[in-house]
């Protein structure tokens, strides 16, 4: 596995054709566009791929004329993907055929079945989307900074792979390569698991009375968001994904019936330890995640800082933060419950901690450490 960065003036010189105009297919069109990569569309849908071409993501495809393109990039849902791949490989003998499907090695077993030309194609996955979808919610700079990994197969050519590594540099993102059994590997434990406990969790919710709901903070938002995200992709995705997600859920069953066994008796001798080493064992592995930018893990010092729920409030207080010389490294906004308040939760480095409260409180703000 590889990661770079690539800086400066794009590799594609087109024309590029983009099957399929949800948020992430008309997203790539335009930032193409932007850069002055001509962009053909084509959709099953009439009403979205005329959606996308208003947006200027690119033009029909019927204009295209007879001229081979240089890339096709499939970017239609999972449980399609290898058709339309197929198809693209066949209709464009002369170009290199990309998908940009959340799973790859079910796909390329597929398109190895059917014994396509599996020289120009190569499987890639930008880690990027909205929570609002179709082309009126893309952004030509939705790829900007975010990793998209790319994902020979054994007869990818190298050509194949560099047009590829293009298309994302191009469009600002940061590049990794895997193998498809790594990257279905790695997606089931950093995305999918994390769909499948939201979703879970989320579901608890549903009889639970609204005056108990009211007590909720940002531990149950935080831990929920993401369980408002579309059923029939996940659908599509855990389907495609299923042996690798299954493997992790077995590890999970294992953990949840040890804690279940644990609190059933938790006046037990060792039941305090048991669960001690679990929390910790989670501290340890939140430890792992990468820091800002990618870089390594790094802790940093939270403090909160109450401010009035009118306009203005939280640009004042993040400019004067600026004034005291310090850097927000994160930032969270809660409400306090029956209050008219807000609470703007601010994370610093540690030797910054204390000097930014003392100041924060002789400039009158009101901080909670």
């Amino acid at each position: 596995m590889s990661a770079f960065r690539s800086h400066g003036r794009g590799h594609l010189n087109g024309p590029v054709v983009v099957i399929g105009t949800g948020v992430l297919g008309a997203s790539i069109g335009l930032g193409l566009r932007g850069r002055g990569v001509p962009v053909f569309l084509s959709d099953p849908s009439p009403t979205n791929q005329a959606v996308a071409v208003d947006i200027g993501a690119g033009q029909p495809l019927d204009q295209l004329g007879d001229g081979a393109p240089e890339l096709v990039v499939v970017a239609a849902p999972p449980d399609v993907t290898a058709d339309v791949v197929a198809r693209a490989l066949a209709d464009y003998p002369d170009s290199v055929v990309v998908d940009i499907a959340s799973v790859k090695a079910a796909i390329l077993a597929e398109l190895g079945d059917r014994r396509a030309d599996l020289t120009r194609y190569v499987g890639t996955h930008p880690m990027a989307g909205r929570e609002k979808s179709g082309p009126v919610a893309a952004r030509g700079e939705l790829f900007t900074s975010m990793p998209w990994v790319v994902c020979p197969g054994p007869e990818s050519s190298a050509a194949a792979v560099q047009t590829a590594h293009s298309l994302a540099t191009d469009l600002g993102a940061v590049v990794s390569q895997f193998t498809a059994d790594e990257h279905d590997e790695a997606v089931a434990l950093v995305s999918h698991l994390p769909q499948v406990m939201s979703s879970l969790l989320a579901s608890r919710l549903q009889g639970t009375p609204l005056h108990a709901l009211s007590l909720a903070g940002n531990g149950l938002r935080d831990v929920t968001r993401i369980a408002a995200s579309d059923p029939t992709l996940w659908v599509q995705i855990l389907g495609g994904n299923a042996g690798k997600v299954v493997e992790i859920l077995y590890g999970v069953r294992e953990d949840l019936n040890r804690l279940i066994g644990t609190l059933e008796e938790p006046l037990a001798p060792g039941a305090r330890l048991d669960l001690a080493q679990l929390i910790s064992e989670g501290n340890a592995g939140q430890a792992r995640i990468p820091g800002k930018h990618g870089g390594p893990p790094q802790a940093y010092s939270w403090l909160t800082v109450l401010v009035d729920d009118r306009p203005g409030q939280i640009a004042q207080l993040l400019t004067e933060i600026g004034e005291i010389g310090v850097n927000v490294e994160d930032l969270r906004l809660d409400h306090s419950s029956g209050q008219n308040v807000g609470m703007v939760e601010l994370s610093v480095l540690p030797n910054k901690h204390d000097h930014l409260i003392e100041a924060l409180n002789d400039r009158g703000w009101r901080v909670l450490q």
